[in-house]
């Protein structure tokens, strides 16, 4: 059975920015712009390492708002304000990439707090959890990148087509979860540990893999078409937003097995 405390504090709430991946879906189209200092992976690397720092970091001081005895959350009113601004940095970041330098860093912070504080209620749930989910978002990557690299798996338009659908899919699914959630209806698939739940995550986390596949081919076209250096800022933030949600997909997934 879920825990009713996480439902209760977050099972209104999209994965850390399933809305924002919808968002970002949208920028995910090819460049042609050439420029004399250039977007490299070498930079793009730097700057997503700076804001997944962040995000820990953020995430430590999150983790200090939970009270495991009480299975509360301490967050003040205006902290839900901050979540929905972040919402917002989101799509603005996704339609003027020029400004992630700015909204990325702040991004970041704000879904730093908001993970470290429902990671540790997942944690006081399921000893051990948050390694799990740690090491099996590290091993997704790592997975999703050497299949990128080899070509095992290309991504073409159609293949983009679809995982731009897809998500597009699953944040309308969550958006009706939020509104639903207004009226104390909640979402069985959302939390379910039936077998349909767990499946629903599979798919989900499925998916958000496949995001990382596009953030990765944005990553390289902006670097073979020499687009502007600002857009080493967008790759990260794209990167960071996908690693993010898959990481809240696989602690989901993890609890409902371990439920």
């Amino acid at each position: 059975m879920a825990n009713p405390t996480l439902q209760k504090q977050f099972g209104a709430l999209p994965p850390s920015g399933a809305s924002a991946d919808a968002a970002l879906a949208t920028a995910k189209t090819p460049v042609a712009m050439g420029v004399d200092d250039p977007m490299t992976i070498g930079g793009t690397a730097a700057k997503t390492a700076f804001l997944l720092i962040l995000v820990l970091a953020a995430g430590a001081w999150g983790w200090t708002l939970v009270d495991p005895g009480a299975g509360e959350v301490n967050i003040p009113v205006w902290w839900f304000f901050v979540l929905i601004g972040a919402v917002v940095l989101a799509f603005v970041t996704a339609f003027k990439p020029q400004l992630a330098i700015i909204t990325g860093p702040l991004y970041a912070i704000s879904q730093g707090v908001v993970i470290g504080a429902i990671s540790h209620l997942y944690e006081s749930e399921f000893e051990g959890i948050i390694v799990q989910a740690l090491l099996a978002t590290a091993s997704v990557f790592m997975v999703m990148l050497v299949l990128f690299v080899t070509r095992t798996i290309r991504v073409t338009n159609r293949l983009r087509g679809v995982v731009i659908g897809a998500t597009l899919g699953i944040a309308l699914f969550y958006l009706v979860s939020i509104v639903l959630s207004l009226f104390s209806v909640n979402m069985p698939f959302v939390w379910d540990s039936g077998p349909l739940g767990i499946g629903f995550s599979v798919l989900v986390v499925g998916i958000a893999a496949f995001n990382l596949m596009l953030d990765f081919d944005l990553i390289e076209r902006g670097v073979v078409a020499r687009a502007p250096k600002f857009m080493e800022w967008f790759g990260a933030f794209a990167l960071m937003v996908t690693i993010v949600w898959l990481y809240i997909e696989i602690l989901r997934l993890l609890s409902k097995i371990r439920d």
